[in-house]
């Protein structure tokens, strides 16, 4: 049988991404295979660089945390097929080593759902859905 975890418990988990990692936190958009874990050296091209809102994150509730704000790049860094992304704690150090999620890229599918995949320099790139998903419901 799986341990479980009451709404309380799980929402408690999720709104500590936040606190834990910091408000001032920096997402990239990457090419390629998204590296084993966020202790991995980041792989792929840059396509998009997105310093998030100061509140990053909605406050939990019934076991999921989704986006707040709008998350979106005016002007995309590169050319190229968006496959993953990391999240790094801080916007002005984005070397790997402070990477704490990372996950696919879709559109309409994937981890962080974008407009569109197919990503070109200077083009404005749009996060439409990111939600965290609590475990042992």
């Amino acid at each position: 049988m799986a341990i479980q975890m009451n709404v309380a418990t799980r929402n408690a988990r999720l709104d500590q991404v936040e606190s834990l990692n910091g408000t001032s936190c920096a997402l990239e958009i990457r090419t390629g295979a998204q590296p084993a874990d966020c202790a991995s050296a980041s792989s792929g091209s840059i396509l998009v660089t997105i310093n998030l809102p100061t509140d990053w994150m909605a406050v939990a509730g019934s076991g999921t945390k989704a986006k707040a704000g709008t998350w979106q790049d005016a002007s995309a860094d590169g050319t190229g097929t968006a496959a993953h992304f990391r999240v790094y704690n801080s916007q002005a150090t984005k070397d790997g080593s402070t990477c704490f999620m990372q996950g696919s890229v879709g559109q309409g599918s994937g981890d962080l759902s974008l407009d569109n995949t197919s990503i070109v320099t200077a083009q404005t790139v749009t996060i439409n859905t990111f939600t965290l998903t609590d475990a042992n419901a």
